[in-house]
């Protein structure tokens, strides 16, 4: 006897849910003989009907009511590819206590509720599949729950935001200033116009939460990573830093020790030799750190329709397999591997020791250097080296770069108070976080 068609259910039409479409529908003959099924898009739920039919002529129906794709008796599947935390929140919610099983590309929702819905998921006993919440195509999250649960995951360091890794990139290897690449990023298509989301580092903690709850059994929510933005670079901090064999990245950073984790998204110095540090354009990096394994690092497309469909139907296809077999499509989380465990408590960032580059712009004149060092010595804080950059006869005024030993991040951020505050310095104009190897 035939297999039962495999029904879904899509929301959202733009960018990704089209590619998502548009691959359930020209690859519907390879994905019923992966499946062992047919599978069949009975509607998707848009904002505007209208729009979406003087576009492209869809050969499904196309409704406004998301009850028609909730309450279908023939949906088995729910895709949610809206982004946003709301209305997607809530038709998550519906699709899992309508019975339906829901695969979602939804990095905020997950990183901000992500226990909930996997909770409810496991009461309602439907599964709730996630890759493409980070990482586009990139298979990050399958790896997490199943293939690395018999290592003690270290550390995570992640390249996960391609609009911000293309403009850095432009910075980096053509010299251009950070408005500049923006405009040109925007004008790709690789940001939107309003991209705060992107450059002040609040997408990569959505992300970073993701990872860091399933990497370490522990609860991390949005609001647990602290993340500051990449718009205080300037072409000449890039320019600096590859004169002393750094990189510059935004980079999403998740590290357990001694029971505890860390958190934190921030523009990172990395050594040039580093694999993360030669990652360029759009393309997104996942390095994992595990005891039995060693480095691990995934690298690909980060975003875009194609990479994200990959991710969003090869949940799709473990979900659909299942059912087609003739049972449910079990969660590959337990209780205990959730994003809800309790397996280590958090750590303030400000307790890390890091190393750091400091470019200040001060006034031309003798005794400054002392200043400004006898401050970072009172707190603690070892110079590494001191140069003198570009001078301003006019204005008077130079500009130093320091790079300093490891100092605890708190007394940091306690002596660039004081800094700023000596009648030498005219700015303190960027300070960079450095990544060791």
């Amino acid at each position: 006897m035939a297999a039962k068609e495999i029904g879904i259910g899509l929301l959202g039409l733009g960018v990704v849910g089209s590619g998502v479409a548009e691959s359930l529908l020209s690859n519907h003959a390879n994905l019923a003989r992966r499946v062992g099924a047919p599978v069949a898009l009975r509607g998707a739920v848009v904002r505007d009907v209208k729009k979406h039919q003087t576009t492209r002529s869809w050969p499904f129906p196309l409704y406004t009511d998301a009850s028609k794709v909730l309450n279908a008796p023939d949906v088995d599947i729910v895709i949610e590819v809206m982004g946003g935390e709301q209305p997607a929140l809530s038709y998550m919610e519906r699709a899992l206590r309508a019975g339906k099983h829901v695969v979602t590309a939804n990095k905020e929702v997950m990183a901000k509720h992500g226990p909930h819905l996997l909770a409810l998921a496991r009461e309602m006993d439907r599964t709730l599949s996630f890759e493409a919440s980070v990482g586009g195509g990139i298979p990050i999250i399958g790896p997490l729950q199943r293939d690395l649960l018999a290592n003690d995951l270290v550390s995570i360091r992640a390249i996960i935001n391609g609009t911000t890794n293309y403009i850095l990139s432009k910075m980096a290897n053509e010299g251009m200033d950070y408005s500049v690449a923006l405009k040109q990023a925007q004008q790709l298509g690789f940001a939107e116009a309003d991209p705060t989301n992107d450059v002040e580092g609040i997408d990569a903690s959505y992300k970073l939460a993701v990872l860091a709850s399933l990497a370490f059994h522990t609860r991390v929510t949005a609001t647990d990573v602290p993340h500051e933005g990449i718009t205080k670079l300037r072409a000449k901090d890039f320019q600096y830093a590859r004169e002393l064999g750094y990189a510059i990245k935004l980079l999403a950073i998740a590290t357990r020790e001694n029971g505890s984790v860390c958190v934190r998204v921030h523009p990172t110095m990395l050594p040039q030799e580093m694999l993360l540090a030669k990652v360029d354009g759009a393309y997104n990096a996942i390095e994992v750190k595990g005891e039995l394994t060693g480095t691990l690092t995934f690298h690909g497309l980060g975003a875009g329709s194609k990479p994200t469909a990959s991710a969003v139907l090869g949940d799709v296809v473990n979900i659909a397999r299942a059912l087609a077999a003739g049972g449910r499509s079990p969660s590959l989380l337990t209780p205990e591997d959730s994003m809800s465990g309790q397996g280590a408590t958090l750590r303030s960032m400000s307790e890390l020791y890091l190393r750091y580059y400091l470019r200040l712009n001060v006034l031309d004149r003798a005794g400054v250097l002392a200043q400004i060092a006898s401050v970072l010595g009172e707190g603690g804080i070892s110079i590494a080296s001191v140069i003198q950059k570009d001078t301003d006869a006019v204005a008077g005024t130079a500009e130093l770069i320091f790079t300093t030993h490891p100092a605890q991040e708190a007394r940091m951020r306690d002596a660039l108070k004081r800094i700023a505050q000596l009648p030498v310095i005219k700015e303190v104009s960027n300070v960079v976080r450095m990544e060791p190897i």
